[in-house]
């Protein structure tokens, strides 16, 4: 290329005067990067942004995240929304109940929230202690003002009556054996 044509390029560019540009290119021994620094340092060309060329598909670009502090602010939120949604579900928990009676009379009423806690800490206890009751005439249920699980009650009165039935057919056997 000319120094003839780096004028024009440069001018096209930079939009500046021919003059303008062969003076810079002059200054900076003819050479185009050089002349268009030259003319930015002189106020001749304004850069309006930065301007950037990558290899990287824009996805990738766009899934790094900006700073730090930005993940620390998304890990906060998320953690507060985990929060919120802990906190609402011990509230409807502690507002609706585990009822347990015997020969329709109520023996014990606890906190949903509480019995999720047995049953996770103590698991190998409570079960067997649930199943056992079943066999000495005690029935579950849940109520509360949450508690639309007719279905769970309906399954908590199955799972006694089935336990009644097979005590009346074990009874019933060994009856027959003596």
């Amino acid at each position: 290329m000319d120094n003839f044509e780096k004028v024009e390029k440069l001018r096209e560019k930079a939009n500046v005067t021919y003059e303008e540009a062969k003076l810079a290119l002059e200054n900076s021994n003819w050479d185009m990067l050089d002349a268009m620094i030259y003319l930015e340092k002189n106020g001749k060309v304004f850069r309006s942004g930065s301007e950037s060329y990558t290899t990287k598909r824009e996805q990738e670009i766009n899934s790094i995240p900006e700073t730090e502090e930005r993940d620390e602010n998304d890990f906060s939120d998320t953690m507060k929304r985990f929060g919120h949604w802990c906190m609402k579900w011990i509230k409807k928990g502690n507002a609706n109940d585990f009822v347990v009676t015997h020969r329709g009379k109520e023996i014990i009423t606890v906190p949903i929230t509480l019995l999720i806690v047995l049953l996770c800490f103590a698991f190998w206890v409570i079960l067997p202690l649930l199943v056992i009751g079943l066999f000495f005439n005690m029935r579950y249920h849940f109520e509360g003002p949450d508690v639309h699980a007719v279905d769970l009650n309906q399954a908590m009165d199955d799972a006694a009556n089935a336990a009644e039935n097979m005590k009346q057919e074990f009874s019933g056997n060994s009856k027959e054996n003596n």
